[in-house]
């Protein structure tokens, strides 16, 4: 019997990472699992190589009456007991059968791709206990986090090739450039900081306009738009401070990724961040919205190496007792096994 997991989206982000992560940390923790995903040629170099069974599908609009049925032939093919929907798209073409339907909860999503379903899996309590909100049985809601590890091995990207000093103090801003990440904030932080440079990983429909932002700002000399990278581990290492001010962000992978790096954060009190930081103890808190308490708050963790190592260590800590592969893969399969997979 096996788990298959469906994605509906062709984007990169965050989700769309942790979908590959978590199934290959599945496959490796002996589970049997098969996906069914849009094309992307990333993310399936990335599952074959784990060797995870892959099928393309076109996940469309509401006419698309083929990937359902499709799904449905796959399943069967794969002997699923359980298939697992990640967002909205890919629920909506999760086909009813012999087998369980859950749905994996990264957002405040709408419930109604969810009718029918046996079982919802949220990536935060909070969300979690909004779903029982809006009339879930209890019993048929689980809070199951998002996991984050950092390779035992790897070397910091090379500053050289993205021409930042090796000495400058480096700022690492990660996530879709969407208004809802507020990259903007970060930016006007950066003009507070003459002598940082900031570098900012990921792809979205305002990288034109943060562009043009850095240059009026006078700081696009000290600012690094880096794209989508498939590389972030090495990011994390070359990096000071991790910045996340966030305006909505129900999770806050970043924070979690940053403290199995070792890396201090200073994110806005949005919340995802708000409910995982413990201010002043793994990491600090600043108002949303507000550059110049962004800004102030990497002054303090770049001034006092005592405090940022204090972060830093305790940042690992809270990932393996909280957030560990071992950990969450663990309670995967107690949800699993509750419907006949082992």
């Amino acid at each position: 019997m096996s788990v298959l997991h469906l994605l509906g989206t062709a984007g990169d982000g965050g989700a769309e990472t942790y979908f590959v992560d978590l199934v290959t940390a599945l496959k490796r923790g002996g589970v049997s699992v098969a996906t069914a995903i849009r094309r992307h040629k990333g993310r399936e170099a990335a599952l074959n190589a784990a060797g995870v069974p892959v099928k393309v599908l076109g996940f469309g609009g509401p006419l698309d009456i083929l990937t359902r049925t499709a799904a449905a032939g796959y399943a069967h093919r794969n002997s699923s007991a359980l298939l697992v929907a990640w967002m909205n798209r890919a629920a909506r073409h999760t086909p009813k059968g012999p087998w369980a339907r859950i749905g994996r909860l990264g957002g405040y999503y709408d419930l109604k791709y969810y009718a029918g379903f046996d079982e919802l899996i949220a990536n935060t309590a909070d969300i979690a206990e909004w779903i029982v909100g809006q009339g879930w049985s209890a019993g048929r809601v689980r809070y199951i986090p998002n996991f984050a590890a950092a390779p035992p091995h790897g070397a910091p990207a090379d500053r050289a090739s993205l021409t930042t000093p090796k000495d400058a103090p480096l700022l690492l801003a990660m996530g879709r450039l969407h208004d809802s990440k507020a990259h903007d904030v970060s930016l006007q932080a950066l003009a507070e900081l003459p002598e940082a440079y900031l570098w900012i990983a990921g792809v979205g429909p305002l990288e034109t306009k943060l562009k043009a932002m850095a240059e009026a700002l006078g700081v696009q000399g000290r600012v690094r738009f880096l794209g989508w990278r498939t590389d972030p581990s090495a990011l994390y290492r070359a990096a000071d401070v991790c910045v996340f001010p966030s305006r909505y962000e129900p999770l806050g992978n970043v924070v979690i990724q940053a403290w199995a790096h070792g890396l201090p954060v200073v994110a806005a009190a949005s919340q995802g961040p708000g409910s995982l930081i413990k201010t002043e103890q793994d990491g600090l808190l600043v108002p949303l919205n507000d550059a110049g308490a962004l800004a102030e708050g990497v002054r303090r963790v770049l001034a006092d190496p005592k405090l940022s190592a204090q972060f830093a260590g305790r940042g690992r800590e809270r990932v393996a007792a909280e957030f560990s592969e071992a950990a969450v893969v663990s309670q995967w399969k107690t949800v699993f096994s509750d419907y006949g997979v082992s």
